[in-house]
């Protein structure tokens, strides 16, 4: 049997993929939550996206159910563009999410750890494009 979905945040500042990582945990109710990953900036510690860290976070938070790999700018979009089309780099059933990169980490960390599939995490993340602020 396979665990909950993962989440991979992708970003160009480790330190901004680690926040978003933190807060969605914080929000996400306490208690057990499906694994989260952060893969920011480059493994020397600057700015950019790295197919190894993002790789490496895409492993780590794999239970069998499916990675949802969130990205924050252009750049990260197409490195995991690429990682998918190599199709041998990334978990299987791993998947990029167009989504906004903090409301839906959040909405995406929610429903992986409430037991949604992969489908039901994408949707959830990708519906965060909707929330209003006025």
């Amino acid at each position: 049997m396979s665990g909950p979905v993962g989440i991979v945040l992708v970003s160009h500042s480790a330190a901004v993929a680690h926040a978003v990582a933190e807060l969605a945990q914080g929000l996400a109710g306490g208690g057990a939550t499906a694994p989260i990953a952060p893969a920011g900036g480059t493994p020397d510690g600057g700015l950019g996206t790295s197919s190894e860290l993002i790789v490496e976070a895409a492993e780590a938070v794999d239970r069998g159910a499916g990675v949802a790999l969130l990205v924050d700018l252009g750049s990260a979009v197409l490195t995991v563009k690429a990682l998918l089309a190599e199709e041998d780099e990334l978990p299987e059933g791993s998947r990029l999410v167009d989504a906004p990169f903090v409301e839906g980490a959040v909405a995406a960390l929610v429903t992986a750890s409430a037991g949604g599939d992969l489908d039901a995490v994408v949707a959830a993340a990708s519906e965060a494009y909707g929330y209003r602020k006025e």
